[in-house]
């Protein structure tokens, strides 16, 4: 199959200027071994059984011969042999000068502790799944980049994404394997069998504990349901011990290791920290680093949302945020969220490296665009106030916050871009690219 380029190709490219070593990590299956095997001239494969022993032999008695090959040099599965880490980090040490010639990648189910931690010599890069531009799903006719410009044309961009497809999409994952596959119900497979894999399995490899499927299964389940929210971890631990007895520190000690394995995410809160009244709220949005996995965990298929567009909802807006994210990832932008104790919330605020930031809420219908726009318009309204107040005080003003750049209502039915009245720019998904 024709090699796609990920979003990750453009932080790589950016990487491999500064630093020898490049270490990829994030979600099985999301691609990461492709992506460097397409920037390497020799792979090493410590899973190939054929050639396993002696490449382990090698690294147990000289790490360093391993590094003679011709360059780049890509190194999967390297968890197998952790001395290689090691004498790559050594090797940079001694080549100051090089760049680009290793690459790391390797289950994020293994997780092995070095002696030393590469900083500053081994740079990690983390790859998220495949988001509705890289699938070829996107007609990537509108940039979320470009959106922070005032004079960037975008109204009238159409989208032929309807809400069936997405529907299907976010039940299907952008997990690359289901591009090599035909057939809609066998591509929903793939998600499942990495759920599956999950609690069975790399829940009990990530830290070498023997771990409870059963619990773990509990847990996804009780995330799934509780997606794209800021339900507290009291409520979702209330959840898992209606059925199971497990204790606080026990289930922490579970989502810690489902973090590790780049399934569950939590969004952090965004502040300008703003001196006013009204409290911010440090709450953690929940997403899956995939809302397919979360859909497996709750055995539903695509047909059940037809039923069910407010849970459609939550799933569409981690779907979004996965992407965000992915964008995020390749630009240096970061990418949280906003609720006050007045009830204010934004779906997610996309801050780029120049401190400029969009408010973006995310709806899966054109129908719910005035309480977005009512969002939207009362959070600008907030800076635009406590700026008015700070100035008043000539002698000794107080801090000034940029006001957004750009307010986005990101939306699955909408078949046509354009910008309201008060300035809402709104965008069909099917439009959008980094």
């Amino acid at each position: 199959m024709k090699y796609i380029r990920r979003l990750t190709d453009e932080l790589i490219d950016k990487r491999i200027k500064a630093f020898n070593a490049i270490n990829i990590v994030g979600p099985k299956g999301c691609g990461k071994t492709r992506t460097a095997k397409e920037r390497s001239k020799t792979i090493i494969e410590f899973q190939d059984e054929e050639k396993r022993d002696a490449y382990l032999s090698t690294v147990e008695s000289s790490p360093s011969l391993m590094l003679e090959n011709e360059k780049p040099i890509l190194f999967d599965e390297w968890q197998d042999a952790p001395k290689i880490f090691g004498a790559i980090r050594k090797y940079c040490d001694d080549n100051p000068s090089s760049i680009g010639e290793f690459f790391l990648t390797g289950s994020s189910s293994k997780k092995v502790v070095t002696p030393h931690t590469g900083t500053g010599r081994i740079s990690q890069v983390a790859m998220y799944p495949m988001t509705l531009a890289e699938t070829g799903e996107s007609n990537c006719k509108i940039s979320l980049k470009k959106l922070f410009e005032d004079d960037y044309d975008f109204n009238g961009t159409k989208s032929d994404l309807q809400l069936k497809d997405l529907i299907y999409i976010v039940c299907r994952g952008g997990w690359p394997k289901c591009l090599e596959i035909s057939g809609e119900e066998a591509k929903l497979e793939i998600a499942r069998d990495i759920y599956r894999q999950i609690y069975n399995v790399d829940i009990s490899a990530v830290s070498n504990v023997n771990r409870n499927p059963e619990l773990a299964r509990a847990i996804l389940w009780s995330y799934a349901r509780n997606t794209a929210t800021l339900a507290k971890q009291t409520t979702l631990l209330a959840d898992v011990q209606a059925n199971i007895d497990v204790s606080k520190n026990t289930f922490c000690d579970y989502i810690n290791d489902l973090e590790k394995l780049f399934v569950l995410k939590d969004i952090d809160a965004w502040t300008p920290q703003i001196r006013s009244k009204t409290a911010i709220r440090g709450s953690k949005k929940h997403i899956f680093i995939d809302p397919s996995i979360a859909i497996a965990a709750l055995g539903l298929e695509p047909k059940y949302f037809y039923n069910d567009l407010d849970l459609f909802g939550h799933v569409f807006e981690n779907l979004v945020i996965r992407d965000l994210l992915a964008y995020g990832e390749a630009i240096g932008a970061s990418v949280k969220h906003y609720r006050d104790d007045s009830g204010l919330e934004i779906d997610a605020i996309y801050q780029i490296a120049d401190g400029k930031y969009a408010l973006i809420e995310i709806k899966n219908s054109l129908a719910r665009l005035g309480e977005a726009e009512k969002n939207l318009l009362k959070f600008k309204n907030l800076i635009v106030e406590h700026n008015s107040k700070v100035l008043l005080d000539k002698e000794r003003p107080g801090v000034v916050y940029k006001e957004p750049s750009a307010m986005i209502l990101i939306c699955a039915n909408a078949d046509m871009a354009y910008t309201t009245e008060n300035g809402i720019k709104v965008v069909p998904y099917g439009c959008l690219r980094d």
